[in-house]
């Protein structure tokens, strides 16, 4: 069972439990709450998880990105190099390995920005879905967990920050450190 899953059922309990004449107040077993509850903080280490998947995806991505224009890189060095050797084609060898060193780095760019942006989207996905759950479930008798959600978006925020900070040094050009 999700924490989705167990939210709705700790939602249905409260709003089918019986109510106390005069007072406002419900009746709920307070057993089954409290194993709801148990039930939920165990299951947060698995989002927690999900988290984490995403930003080690994030890296493997941008390592295949990064590997991808190496290859690129190494490929247009050693074709310009041959090129250079042959002294009837030295001026069509340097216009060649230009085109392709801008077509290398062209490409490198447009895969560093759609892993970015993938990146970015599912950071931003996770994100709302987190803000989503703690506005529709958590009050003050949850408000460690609002804490770790808390801690959680701040954690995703961050990884966004992150992920446009490198977009933006990557489309002025600039060196990026992993």
């Amino acid at each position: 069972m999700t924490v989705l899953d167990m939210l709705a059922e700790l939602n249905d309990i409260v709003n089918n439990a019986p109510g106390v004449p005069l007072t406002g107040k419900i009746m709920v077993d307070g057993s089954e709450i409290l194993e709801i509850s148990r039930n939920i903080d165990l299951s947060l280490p698995d989002d927690i998880k999900e988290a984490k998947w995403i930003k080690d995806e994030k890296d493997r991505i941008l390592a295949e990105a990064k590997g991808e224009y190496e290859k690129i890189i190494v490929n247009a060095n050693k074709q310009a190099d041959y090129m250079v050797e042959s002294n009837e084609i030295t001026k069509k060898a340097k216009e060649r390995a230009e085109a392709i060193m801008k077509d290398a780095e062209d490409y490198a760019m447009l895969l560093k920005m759609k892993t970015y942006d993938y990146v970015d989207n599912m950071l931003f996905d996770m994100q709302g879905r987190m803000d989503e759950m703690n506005m529709k479930y958590f009050g003050e008798m949850y408000s460690n967990l609002e804490k770790t959600f808390n801690d959680i978006a701040h954690i995703l925020q961050n990884n966004r920050d992150e992920i446009k900070s490198m977009a933006i040094k990557t489309k002025n050009g600039e060196e990026i450190k992993l």
